[in-house]
């Protein structure tokens, strides 16, 4: 399924991953296993899948937090968040909004160390910083990252969401 969702053309303009079983087991299975200090966690709709959404502490990946810290300020304990809508047919519908919040909801009582969310995204990619920003989120910044498409510019944008007090 996910090697599917990788393929569809609407996840691999963005994601640009390998979608053999062998690229899917190297790159998922070790997050799987608890190898990786990264979660992926199945996003599911009335019992169907529908996306995957990745989080991580950003200390736990140092060479994108050098990457991301002469950008934006980063506190010791910020979470990161990436996400995909598997079937195309599910996206413009305001799923991936959903998704992204019904996923922070999790993340911040799950993880209740963590300060906020800093989820940078390519400045291409509306879709995605739309629903960030219908979920809550708010641009703090922009600038340039390595892309995961290296068809694509350097340019990004960044949002940030503090854990809601209370």
């Amino acid at each position: 399924m996910l090697a599917r969702w990788l393929a569809a053309p609407h996840v691999a303009r963005w994601w640009h991953h390998e979608t053999s079983a062998e690229a899917v087991e190297r790159d998922f299975g070790p997050s799987a296993r608890r190898e990786e200090p990264n979660e992926d966690l199945l996003a599911v709709l009335d019992g169907v899948p529908l996306g995957l959404v990745q989080r991580s502490f950003l200390h736990d990946y140092p060479e994108y937090l050098d990457e991301l810290t002469p950008i934006v300020a980063v506190p010791p304990r910020a979470m990161t968040i990436d996400y995909l809508i598997g079937d195309d047919a599910a996206t413009g519908r305001g799923l991936g909004t959903g998704m992204i919040r019904s996923a922070l909801e999790r993340l911040w009582a799950e993880h209740p160390d963590a300060e906020c969310v800093i989820v940078a995204v390519h400045a291409d990619n509306v879709a995605s910083w739309r629903a960030l920003e219908r979920a809550g989120l708010a641009r703090i910044a922009h600038g340039e990252l390595d892309p995961d498409n290296p068809a694509d510019d350097r340019r990004h944008v960044i949002y940030r969401l503090d854990r809601p007090s209370g």
